[in-house]
């Protein structure tokens, strides 16, 4: 018999292992997997080499609490994003650009199972009840999903991957990412207690820029650091993590960012640091900044300075402040933007500092360029 039939036939017993399929609310761990796929190899009465086995148990995992034919591109350490459009249309973010990988599913029911899978040990639905879900992973991945008939053409899985490298001044300085003038400027800006809102579109940097930034903040500092997943690596020396939680399965539960910036308020911070502002919460969050909360930075999702202001005005609208105290706010508490975008061959990084404008009257908000990146290379 040959080794691909040989493998065929070990996978269908592994699948067909009653110790598998024990508990169907949760999947299997992976000692359960391993002890299948030893089970399965002795009953065969075939040899594997190591790697073999190794590869088996992979596969067999992968399939029962993973991703299945897509968990592989989430060991990837240059992949950041995995999309999943569709059974057969699968892509990935690597190295900033989008490419079309050649992973299929067998069909849309299988993605929709891939998805079932990695939500169960998280205690989350995604069914015609409720037919999207957002997830933070064991890993601190972020997952989204997405089903019919909402999406159309079928089950759509998104998966963000958050790097584990901590990035330094003088890496970015080495890839041109951040230019050493401008990289002086915010340094200053830090230890000056400025409040900073780093701007840009998903993925140019805003967090690796912000994990920057925090490294800057003095030992004799109390930062609390409010996030809905850990995305940030505080090297800060007095540093407390607070994370939102999304509701259970009967929507119950939840704390959202706006709960823990109330909550730090409390907690005799030194500075506040969100990880992304993008609702109300951005009310407390200027309050803090208002009232003497100095220092405090945040990101928020917007291309240039000018739009980041009106991100932030149109999100205090929404909380039900007023305009013209949603603008003396941000008049009184804001500081400066630090604005990233992507360049050429996907290339990321710092493109504008810029500095909120002392208001005039009643008037809009405005900025001062203080710096501006004339070219990429």
């Amino acid at each position: 018999m040959s080794a691909g039939l040989q493998l065929e036939r070990l996978r269908r017993r592994v699948a067909e292992d009653p110790a598998l399929g024990a508990n169907r609310d949760a999947p299997p761990a992976l000692a359960t997997v391993r002890s299948a796929v030893a089970r399965a190899v002795r009953e065969e009465g075939v040899l594997l080499p190591p790697d073999e086995l190794a590869r088996l148990v992979r596969e067999v995992t992968d399939a029962l609490a993973g991703l299945g034919p897509a968990q592989p591109l989430l060991r990837d350490p240059a992949v950041t994003d995995v999309l999943v459009n569709g059974p057969d249309e699968v892509w990935v973010e690597r190295d900033g650009r989008l490419e079309r990988t050649s992973v299929r599913f067998a069909d849309a029911a299988a993605v929709h199972a891939a998805a079932l899978r990695v939500l169960a040990p998280l205690g989350l639905r995604l069914d015609r009840g409720r037919p999207w879900v957002d997830a933070r992973l064991p890993d601190g991945s972020r997952l989204h999903a997405l089903l019919p008939p909402l999406a159309p053409g079928g089950p759509v899985i998104s998966v963000r991957r958050f790097a584990a490298v901590n990035h330094t001044w003088e890496a970015l300085l080495r890839s041109g990412a951040v230019p050493a003038d401008a990289a002086t400027l915010l340094r200053e800006a830090v230890a000056a207690r400025r409040a900073i809102v780093c701007c840009g579109r998903t993925g140019t940097g805003k967090t690796t820029l912000l994990n920057l930034l925090l490294a800057e903040v003095g030992d004799d500092e109390r930062v609390l650091i409010i996030e809905d997943a850990p995305e940030l690596r505080p090297r800060c020396a007095h540093a407390v993590r607070l994370e939102a939680r999304p509701p259970n399965a009967e929507g119950a539960g939840e704390v959202t960012i706006r709960d823990l910036v109330r909550q730090a308020l409390r907690m005799r911070p030194d500075r506040i640091v969100v990880g992304e502002v993008r609702g109300v919460e951005v009310v407390d969050m200027l309050q803090a900044l208002a009232t003497g909360h100095e220092g405090c930075m945040t990101t928020v999702h917007a291309r240039a300075a000018d739009e980041a202001l009106v991100r932030l005005e149109g999100m205090a609208l929404l909380a039900g402040l007023p305009l013209a105290a949603a603008r003396a706010q941000l008049s009184v508490g804001l500081d400066l933007l630090a604005v990233l975008s992507r360049g050429p061959g996907g290339r990321r990084g710092l493109v504008q500092i810029a500095q909120l404008e002392p208001r005039d009257g009643d008037g809009p908000l405005r900025v001062r360029q203080l710096w501006q990146r004339e070219s990429w290379s």
